[in-house]
């Protein structure tokens, strides 16, 4: 219960900001449900003063005549109530995606890498979507419950205290159920989200790499093993209803023991009593509107804790690079030295480089050839500071990567990879991820230095036109030259080429390379690559070869 409470507490950290909405939403819900006690106290005290005696008295005329504003307060609270709260829970979802969203940039700045796109899908989205029980399942209705528990117990307090406890403190018994049963069903909501995030991987994985699943014939082990995935989510589903079919039928008995109670006393208590019973048979019909929603919360609790589990596991882990306590300045300069890096992915992993050395002076253009394996990637992402050395040093302008942000660094160095990605945006929307305050006139200029600025003027939406997923609506060629234009738009001083021409025919790379060279004139430019095809103009020419870096002439 311990762990659940901190995982939840975490979460209510999370919503801080909207604390003012949240609290607003309880208020009103409480408010609401007082509402609809206050109709039935009424209705009730009319009742009982109009059994005691054969006409109606001035009090009990006086009774029901309350009940007409009430009529229209409590449906105006309840709208008010689903307004507030639901507003309430999306403000605090939507803060809550965007601060995992940043924990995953943070630690996952080279991509997904072992951690697969269902499963990270799944905690986005479906995790994430589990938090709302926390509030709209489980506070809300829990603060409406003791609101209306305590006005039930203070007015049937007046009327008799033995009234008082054969009707609450049943209700205040189903109080207990969520605390009681959320353990138990915790557990089994944790076993419900980790199946669900199998069948997400299970669904995605297949879908992700298609063709290769088509050509390997593997449609029908794909839908096994979907299909396997789908019976232990409905398995785990199962276990997890009948947790809150048990909590939903203690509730009930409790309710239904209230309303004995009530019955009860009336009986035992003779004539005197009747008034207090009818009384007290009303508000526990409407008390037992407003707790039935409670023993549910439990379960509610129990998947937003599961929820929040899975959440802060991928949000906790330590990024590959920590951010020094006390960042310095940014250089001035942008002159690159590698100086006897040992680099490796893993401890287990062989080393991709064992004493790298290199440099490159401001303004330089150095080709980084060798073949796929070789390190020339790794590079990059040591440059951009997405990993870290083990041994050695990286300088940027004389200063130590170590010791700069890494969003100062990669201020200073922009990067076109081998498989860069249009998103299924506009055009213009692709391109200002480079620069977000970039003008449409900034981004004709990039267009045409990138050699596509004709290919976007054809077309009858010009910037506004949509990419498409992963660029599907451009050829390869014209989807390189507009992430060529994105990473051009950059104010970066130094760009790194990665592989900038992979996957284009022999006529089209060599056309793109041309457009290369023109287009990065006045940066200083690592181009990697594992061959020249001689349009390329490099100051200098090193290979990697054994973790190293050698001169080459091609």
């Amino acid at each position: 219960m311990s762990a659940m409470l901190r995982l939840l507490l975490r979460v209510l950290g999370l919503w801080r900001a909207r604390r003012g909405w949240l609290l607003a939403g309880a208020v009103v819900a409480g408010l609401a449900a007082l509402a609809g006690i206050a109709l039935l106290a009424l209705a009730g005290r009319g009742v009982s003063e109009g059994l005691q005696n054969s006409a109606l008295t001035a009090g009990a005329v006086g009774s029901l005549l309350l009940l007409r504003p009430l009529i229209l307060v409590r449906p105006l609270a309840r709208y008010l109530e689903r307004l507030v709260t639901h507003s309430a829970t999306f403000r605090a979802l939507t803060d809550t995606r965007i601060w995992f969203f940043r924990r995953l940039a943070e630690r996952l700045p080279a991509g997904l890498g072992l951690r697969g796109a269902g499963d990270l899908l799944g905690r986005i989205v479906s995790d994430v979507e589990a938090l709302d029980g926390l509030y709209l399942r489980a506070l809300v209705p829990g603060a409406a419950a003791v609101a209306v528990v305590l006005a039930l117990a203070v007015m049937l307090g007046a009327a008799g205290p033995g009234l008082a406890a054969v009707v609450a403190l049943p209700l205040a018994a189903a109080l207990l159920l969520p605390p009681l049963l959320a353990p138990a069903a915790g557990r089994a909501a944790a076993r419900v989200a980790e199946a669900q995030g199998q069948l997400r991987v299970a669904a995605v994985d297949p879908l992700l790499g298609l063709e290769d699943t088509l050509a390997a014939n593997g449609e029908a082990r794909a839908t096994d093993r979907l299909m396997r995935a789908g019976d232990a989510l409905a398995q785990q589903q199962k276990a997890l209803a009948r947790r809150a079919a048990w909590s939903g039928a203690s509730g009930l008995v409790l309710s239904q023991a209230a309303l004995f109670g009530a019955l009860g006393y009336g009986l035992a208590g003779g004539e005197g009593a009747v008034a207090g019973s009818v009384l007290g048979l009303f508000l526990a019909l409407g008390a037992g509107e407003v707790l039935a929603a409670v023993p549910r919360a439990g379960t509610a609790l129990a998947a937003a804790s599961a929820g929040a589990r899975r959440l802060f596991e991928a949000a906790d882990t330590a990024p590959p690079v920590p951010e020094p306590a006390v960042p310095v300045a940014p250089p001035t300069g942008h002159a690159v030295r590698v100086e006897g890096v040992h680099f490796s992915w893993a401890p287990d992993r062989a080393p991709v480089f064992n004493g790298l050395s290199l440099e490159l002076p401001e303004g330089g253009r150095l080709a980084l050839l060798g073949p796929s394996g070789s390190g020339k990637s790794t590079l990059a992402t040591l440059l951009l500071k997405l990993a870290a050395p083990q041994e050695g040093r990286i300088t940027l302008g004389g200063t130590d990567l170590a010791s700069l942000s890494g969003a100062a660094v990669r201020s200073r160095i922009a990067c076109l990879t081998q498989d860069a990605r249009l998103f299924d945006d506009s055009i213009a929307a692709n391109l200002r991820l480079a620069d977000p305050a970039a003008t449409d006139a900034a981004l004709w200029q990039a267009l045409e230095r990138a050699g596509v600025a004709e290919v976007v003027r054809a077309l009858p939406e010009g910037l506004q036109t949509g990419c498409g997923e992963g660029g599907a609506r451009f050829s390869g060629g014209q989807g390189r030259r507009l992430a060529l234009a994105r990473a051009l738009l950059a104010p970066a001083a130094l760009l790194i080429l990665d592989e900038p021409a992979g996957g284009l025919d022999p006529l089209a790379e060599r056309a793109f390379l041309e457009t290369l060279e023109s287009a990065t004139q006045g940066r200083s430019v690592i181009l990697i690559t594992h061959r020249l095809l001689g349009v390329e103009k490099p100051t200098r020419i090193l290979r990697l070869v054994g973790g190293r870096a050698i001169p080459a002439m091609g």
